[in-house]
């Protein structure tokens, strides 16, 4: 009885194995999640700020002078635009991540914009 018992529990051991194999995310997957690529746009200053407007300046203030979140007046002296897009794609800290929200093409757009920010 006690042969049956832990043949079955092997089993199901190895069953459970073979589902996790096919199911979670390999390395590649893991890595693209973990560093968003950035889109190729041409900048559209009117448009990225006016995404700005909309979506960012209840937490870093009308003038981007920073309140809830940090200034984003020199945010290009910090971090390129791949490093915003991935900042703002992902979230960081307090701050949301708005790959929901925005089309890739607006968060690069807005990447841009804040990465001539200097």
């Amino acid at each position: 009885m006690q042969k049956w018992i832990m043949s079955g529990l092997f089993f199901a051991a190895c069953a459970f194995a073979v589902i996790l194999m096919f199911t979670l995310p390999g390395k590649s997957e893991v890595a693209e999640e973990n560093k968003p690529t950035m889109p190729e746009v041409v900048l559209d200053a009117a448009s990225a700020e006016a995404t700005v407007k909309a979506n960012c300046i209840s937490c870093h203030g009308d003038q981007l002078q920073g309140g809830a979140g940090p200034s984003l007046q020199q945010e290009g002296a910090s971090h390129d635009a791949p490093q915003i897009y991935s900042i703002v794609t992902k979230g960081r800290g307090q701050m949301p991540s708005f790959k929901d929200r925005l089309a890739p093409e607006e968060i690069a757009n807005v990447a841009l914009w804040l990465a001539e920010k200097k």
